[in-house]
Formats: C-alpha cells, sequence, structure tokens
C-alpha cells in the first residue's frame, strides 16, 4: 500500500494500489495555508488528460470542481475546462467567461453561478441544462451530479432539476448548503442534515447526532458525509471502504467532498486525507501541502495550492 508523499510528484502509470484506508498528504505538521488563490493539482484516473491541467490552470485559480470526466476551475471570474469535450462539456458559453462566482462539474454537463443566475450546458440527457426559470435570479449556491443538479435559491429554497425533480417541505426554505449525489441529495439547515432521495444503501439514513452542530455537507454516488466540529461522519455504501472514516479526519478538519466512491478531506493545517476507492491512484495524495481547497471527481482527485511548483 502506498505511503503518504513529502514532495514533488509521484508517478502513477503502471503502479498497482490497493484500497486505502487513509493517507494524510503532509508527514509534517504545517501551517494552515492563509492562500485563496493558486494553481490546480491532480492525481487519479487519467482518462482525457482530466488530471493533467492546462497551463492557464496553474495559476490565479480560486476553486475547482472535478465531474466525472471533465473538471472546472474558476479563474478571475471566468470558467475554465478541461478532460473529455462529450456533448460540448468544455465549450464555455460566453456568459461564463466573465463575472461568475460559483462552478459545479456533473457527468458531461456543467454549471456555472453568475450575478444570481445558473448557467448550464454539455449533456442534457436527463434535462441537466434546461433550467427551470426559478433559477434565473436569486441563487446562492449550485451543485450538481451524474444526472441531477441543485440550486439554493435566497431564503433557502432548493429547486432541483434534471433526472431528479422532487424537494421536501423541509428544504424549501431555510436551508443553507446543498450537495446533490448519484440519485440522492443531502441539505443543512439549522445546523442539521435533511437528506432525500435513493436510500438503497442507507445514504438518506441520517446518523443520530448530526440534527445540529453540522457545518458542512457532501454526497457522494451511494454514500453521504457531514462535517461537525471537525470530524467527518459517513454513510450509505461502504464497497469499497468510502464510509469508514479514518482517524486523521476525525479532528481538524475544514472541507470534506464526497467522490463516486473515495473521498477527499482537507485540514486545517492545509494537508489533505483521502480513503475509499483507490483502484486508479485516486486516493494516494502524490503531492506536499500545504492545499487550500478540495475537490473529489469520478476516479480522480483535485486541489489547489498556492504554488503548484513550490519545493516541499
Amino acid at each position: 500500500m502506498p505511503g503518504t508523499s513529502r514532495c514533488g510528484r509521484v508517478s502513477l502509470k503502471g503502479a498497482a494500489f490497493a484500497v486505502t484506508a487513509a493517507m494524510a498528504a503532509s508527514v509534517f505538521a504545517q501551517p494552515a495555508s492563509a492562500a485563496t488563490v493558486g494553481g490546480v493539482i491532480a492525481w487519479g484516473k487519467p482518462d482525457y488528460d482530466v488530471t493533467i491541467p492546462p497551463p492557464d490552470a496553474l495559476a490565479g485559480v480560486t476553486a475547482v470542481s472535478a465531474g466525472s470526466t471533465t473538471a472546472l476551475a474558476l479563474k478571475g471570474g471566468a470558467v475554465l475546462a478541461w478532460g473529455a469535450n462529450n456533448w460540448g462539456a468544455n465549450e464555455i458559453p460566453a456568459a461564463a467567461t466573465s463575472g461568475v462566482s460559483q462552478i459545479a462539474s456533473g457527468w458531461g454537463h456543467e454549471l456555472a453561478l453568475k450575478n444570481g443566475k445558473v448557467l448550464a450546458w454539455g449533456n442534457n440527457w436527463y434535462g441537466q441544462t434546461t433550467l427551470p426559470a426559478s433559477v434565473a435570479s436569486g441563487v446562492i449556491a449550485i451543485s450538481t451530479s451524474n444526472m441531477h443538479s441543485l440550486a439554493l435559491k435566497q431564503g433557502g429554497l432548493v429547486v432541483s432539476w434534471g433526472s431528479r425533480t422532487d424537494v421536501p417541505a423541509a428544504a424549501q426554505s431555510g436551508v443553507t448548503a446543498i450537495s446533490a449525489g448519484g440519485d440522492h441529495n443531502l441539505a443543512l439547515k439549522n445546523g442539521g442534515v435533511l437528506a432525500w432521495g435513493s436510500n438503497t444503501y442507507g445514504q438518506t439514513t441520517v446518523p443520530a447526532g448530526l440534527s445540529s452542530g453540522v457545518t458542512a455537507v457532501s454526497a457522494g454516488f451511494y454514500h453521504s458525509l457531514a462535517l461537525k466540529g471537525g470530524r467527518v461522519y459517513a454513510w450509505g455504501r461502504d464497497s469499497l471502504h468510502q464510509t469508514e472514516v479514518p482517524p486523521e479526519a476525525l479532528s481538524d478538519v475544514v472541507s470534506v467532498d464526497a467522490g463516486f466512491n473515495h473521498n477527499v478531506a482537507l485540514k486545517a493545517d492545509g494537508s489533505v486525507v483521502t480513503w475509499g476507492s483507490n483502484l486508479v491512484g485516486e486516493s494516494y495524495f502524490p503531492w506536499c501541502g500545504p492545499v487550500f481547497a478540495v475537490s473529489a471527481g469520478d476516479n480522480d482527485s483535485f486541489a489547489l495550492k498556492e504554488d503548484p511548483a513550490a519545493p516541499c
């Protein structure tokens, strides 16, 4: 089983990886990164060169979002895209070349938020880019997965479209965060987790203790995550150990993102913890920290680092 990496980039080509329990990115404790702008680093499945960020994504980036086969980055209010161009996922519309504040990458379909309005392009097999009239204004957050998308409006109303359009009454006001999963959704309201949709693997059966004090949620394909008091909680499908939270993710975590079958967490010191599927190295962090943002995709993972080329 591969270990942690102190510095530099480790070649994953031709390497065989077992499913990992957890891998903390930094061997030595490092001060938290105060950076909010940097470059994209990526690891995992290299198909479509999705784990090879283009030159313009190596500096000046403020957000990154991993989809199925396409990745998005936000730079100076403009959306960058790379990876597979199925359904025109990499063809950025003119409206998304300036003034964008949020991005979300799905399964060949992409979302951006600009001045309270949702923009969408790419795959529309399930209506993922056929936007409801209600998301043309007043939107404060967006999230997407394989076949459906969510938007959060001012006042805490959740809007859903694509393959899943239902929103429970509890999620029609007062919601402060959203996350779209494979066929289920998570939301945060008054510090408690709301969950709805498919429950085949218990992904919407919220564990006791998560009705208050929760600060973030993230939905994977068939599993779910919540962050409370710096500790990650996980439930749902555990076929690849994706709900077996490692000791490193039980304290000091500041953000977490669920991929299809793996997870990436960011700690206060800028180090990274990964667990779950590692079939193609998606849970092996071949860099050194500190980083200041993370995103988990299908079989790949992404982070933002102030200077990706900086020595450790």
